[in-house]
Formats: structure tokens, sequence, C-alpha cells
């Protein structure tokens, strides 16, 4: 399942993944931002917690990338926390 954490003022908007595990075992989750175009969707998948890009399709700048890695850096503890409960929450 897919969780939505932001919508930015371009349109793009981030999604977090729940936990997903690998054939090793081993834990990750993905952070996507998706942007629509005329043409469909400007795309760039993370992978944590390796940080990896694993998917990259459109045209997002150097710089917009480098922004995004920031927000998943910065926000890893939080991505994770809500991937373990399975979303977000509501008392």
């Amino acid at each position: 399942m897919m969780h939505e954490f932001v919508t930015y003022s371009d349109g793009t908007l981030v999604v977090s993944s729940d936990m997903r595990k690998k054939e090793n075992g081993e834990e990750y989750l993905i952070v996507c931002f998706e942007r629509p175009t005329e043409h469909g969707f400007d795309t760039i998948i993370f992978e944590l917690p390796s940080y990896n890009i694993v998917k990259q399709d459109g045209n997002y700048s150097k710089k917009e990338i480098d922004v995004f890695r920031s927000v998943v850096e910065r926000g890893a503890s939080y991505f994770f926390e809500v991937a373990k409960k399975g979303g977000i929450q509501s008392d």
C-alpha cells in the first residue's frame, strides 16, 4: 500500500510504501515522487534504507533530484514509522 506524504505546488506527489521484503529477507520501502505532464508523468523512486534511485523517468532536473534526495534522507525515520504502522494513524 502507498501512503501520501505531500503534494508540491508544481503537482509533484510524494508517496511512501508499506514495509516490503526482498527474497533475502531484507526489509525496505520506497518513496516515489511523481509529477503529471502533458504526456504522462515525471517519476523518481528511491529505495530505503539504501537511498538508491531505483527508477527515474521524465524530466526532473538535477537540482530537483537533489532536493528529493534530501527529503528522503531527512524524512527517513518518518517514512519508516509510517510504513511499520501501515499508514498514518488518526486518533
